[in-house]
């Protein structure tokens, strides 16, 4: 007969503290959400005694993973106390988003669902974020949670293994806040408490030491290895001054261009001197037009002494580079066309630029929250390509398809990084003649020989 203790002293003290702001990172395998569907039961069955009524949703990162958390947390604990309950398909969040539900006879009940931020805005629930840091956009799942628990008596677990430096659970874990209650378990932390795991033959499975040390040590790593810009990088350049009014030095422009789904994204860099450019100011929209995204650009032209613009022309972006090219010059607008080759090139002056702080991004400059920014920067990932040559790749989602950095990598390759101007001649380096009123923004403007 097993003696194997039902709960281990580190789940025992967890589910002893009852903060309404609670936070578990926990190593892999050690029982995060079996603890933590357990406090969610044991609270609605005391809610059932005190004639009261508790609500419990479990956001998962998957549908599968909420079904794993019902059946393998909330039914089995609630089978093992012998506290009757139904089995019900919650639809209140709408024929999509329909969630398990295990519903106690007094009306408490626990429900999962996949995480989505819009499913998030309609719930007033105490909340279980499973594997947060693992949800693909955690800060605007975050964002749309925090008045979801605004009431003084709901309660928030956020649990997870780290994912890298930078996200919202890296944010929970780490801010001085005196807001959470954190409770941290490695995989030693564990075993010390009792649980049976072989911690040697656990390391040789795991092979890759960053492996074993975020998903079993608890470590926070940079993703420096697989991500493109390190968050250290990025932060860096958010932390530049605002620039002073405009004055008329000279800007490179870079613009993705996207019809739908994406992002479209006008990125504005100016020459500060010393060979630094520092953000002046990033448009971005969704679903315009082109004509509409056209008079965008046009404005930019008129704002400021534009000196080159590069403009993504790959697929539907033939049309507004040429329209582009007639309005303002083929050779002040380039069309670059994306592929493995001009994406590195870019993407290598972006990152240069970064690493030798050439490259200020002050937070004056952004029309959204920094974070926006902050998750396209980080969103570029690199995995090996043939010959060894790295293979940049984004994931698509519902913020876009990394667009605000390649509004930033084509406006570093229209100041002439060393990059190829794709199909025309360079002119990244010619010697202009400007003739400017050094009145800033709203002045006539020329330009000797266009």
């Amino acid at each position: 007969m097993s003696t194997a203790p039902i709960l281990y002293p580190y789940q025992r003290r967890y589910l002893a503290d009852s903060s309404r702001w609670k936070a578990a990172m926990w190593s892999r395998q050690t029982g995060k959400t079996f603890t933590t569907t357990l406090e969610a039961v044991l609270d609605c069955l005391d809610a059932e005694v005190d004639g009261r009524i508790a609500r419990w949703t479990i956001l998962s990162i998957s549908r599968d993973r909420a079904l794993d958390a019902m059946n393998n947390g909330v039914k089995l604990h609630a089978r093992a106390i012998g506290a009757a309950y139904e089995e019900l398909t919650d639809e209140s969040l709408g024929a999509d988003e329909q969630a398990a539900m295990v519903r106690f006879p007094g009306g408490s009940y626990v429900r999962a669902i996949a995480a989505r931020p819009e499913t998030a805005r309609g719930m007033s629930d105490n909340l279980i974020l499973d594997e947060f840091a693992h949800h693909k956009d955690n800060r605007a799942l975050w964002r749309a949670l925090v008045p979801v628990v605004s009431k003084p008596s709901l309660k928030i677990r956020v649990i997870s293994t780290p994912n890298g430096v930078g996200d919202m659970f890296h944010e929970i874990m780490t801010a001085d806040d005196g807001l959470w209650s954190r409770h941290v378990v490695t995989i030693h932390d564990a075993v010390a408490d009792g649980l049976p795991r072989d911690i040697a033959e656990l390391r040789r499975a795991a092979r890759d030491p960053d492996t074993w040390a975020q998903e079993f040590e608890c470590a926070f790593l940079d993703r420096a290895g697989r991500e493109w810009l390190t968050f250290e990088e990025i932060l860096a350049a958010l932390e530049a001054a605002p620039l002073p009014p405009y004055d008329g030095r000279p800007v490179y422009v870079g613009m993705d261009i996207a019809a739908r789904g994406d992002l479209s994204v006008i990125a504005v860099l100016e020459d500060v001197g010393a060979g630094v450019l520092a953000l002046r100011e990033m448009q971005v929209m969704r679903g315009e037009s082109f004509a509409a995204q056209l008079a965008r650009l046009d404005a930019v032209f008129r704002t400021y002494r534009v000196a080159r613009c590069a403009i993504d022309q790959t697929g539907m972006g033939e049309m507004p580079v040429q329209e582009a090219q007639r309005r303002h010059g083929q050779y002040r607008v380039s069309g670059v066309l994306f592929n493995a080759a001009t994406k590195l090139e870019m993407a290598v002056a972006l990152k240069d630029r970064l690493q030798a702080r050439r490259l200020l991004l002050p937070q004056a400059a952004l029309a959204e929250p920094k974070e926006a920014l902050i998750d396209d920067l980080r969103a570029v990932r690199m995995e090996p390509g043939a010959g060894g040559v790295p293979k940049l790749l984004a994931d698509r989602d519902a913020s876009g398809h990394a667009d605000r950095f390649w509004a930033l990598a084509l406006s570093c390759a229209a100041a002439g990084e060393g990059v190829p101007v794709y199909g025309y001649e360079s002119v990244a380096r010619r010697s202009f003649a400007p003739r400017w009123d050094g009145e800033g923004r709203g002045r006539a403007r020329e330009w000797a020989g266009w």
